[in-house]
């Protein structure tokens, strides 16, 4: 069964985790594949300017998939070196994938995030939280360690001392303490959580795509540079900015007071 619901919505693209019967549990050995060929997709059409993802049901995502743990199949199948390589070719090719996506990703968490899902969430740019999700990284009650990068983003999300919280204790944080700690921006009552996501994206999607997708290169690269390097980085980029036809609209704009018409050019 293929995990992504893949919906479009004018600029936006809506991803739905769609295996609710598992609570949306990844990954099975083609989800690599998928989130490759939806980011890949994303990055090569412009006029995507903003990706939506949810979970189907009553999760975002529960990580991984215990009985398959249990069962030794699957991803966790056959010797170290066999399942070492396989968390490189699909793991690890999820949350590249996402990590790599240019058009801002915003996470509409709608249930439980464990795990890999609460890492695949933490790796959106903006969050928004149903009232009822709970995030955690439960990897050391069974026996693992964070396998999917987690060990480097969560402190980056939430800082190292209630990273370290989380990860050393086990333990879940309820949606407002997600919030408290700076894991998601908003909680939403539940009912209205894709109404406010899609808000959310409307309002990032009225920009001007091409700067839209190097501002937030600026972001992520911002977080691993010194000054010096991010002024080299923003000269260039700003540079190429002035000369889009947007930048002319958006300046026309502003004088003649009407919204602008961002075409991607």
């Amino acid at each position: 069964m293929t995990l992504l619901h893949i919906e479009r919505r004018g600029p936006i693209e809506i991803w739905t985790l769609d295996r609710a019967e598992r609570l949306n549990a990844l990954p099975d050995l083609e989800d690599g594949e998928t989130f490759a060929r939806a980011c890949a997709a994303v990055n090569a059409d412009h006029a995507e300017r903003c990706v939506v993802i949810t979970g189907a049901g009553r999760a975002f995502s529960a990580g991984g998939d215990l009985k398959a743990m249990r069962d030794r199949r699957d991803l966790f199948e056959g010797s170290g070196a066999e399942i070492r390589d396989r968390y490189r070719r699909v793991v690890h090719r999820i949350v590249r994938s996402l990590y790599g996506l240019e058009a801002p990703l915003i996470a509409a968490v709608n249930g439980a995030a464990m795990g890999l899902g609460c890492d695949i969430a933490g790796l959106a740019d903006i969050r928004i939280a149903s009232g009822t999700a709970t995030f955690g990284v439960p990897f050391l009650k069974l026996g693992i360690l964070p396998g999917d990068g987690g060990a480097w983003l969560l402190p980056r999300n939430v800082g190292y001392a209630r990273a370290a919280e989380m990860l050393f204790t086990g333990d879940s944080i309820d949606a407002a303490t997600a919030e408290r700690w700076g894991l998601v921006n908003h909680v939403v009552a539940h009912e209205a959580l894709m109404s406010e996501a899609l808000a959310m994206a409307d309002r990032v999607a009225a920009h001007a795509p091409q700067a839209l997708r190097m501002a937030k290169t600026l972001l992520r690269q911002g977080r691993d540079m010194n000054f010096d390097q991010m002024l080299e980085m923003t000269a260039a980029m700003q540079a190429l900015a002035h000369l889009t036809g947007d930048h002319a609209e958006g300046v026309a704009a502003v004088l003649e007071k009407r919204p602008a018409d961002f075409t991607g050019r």
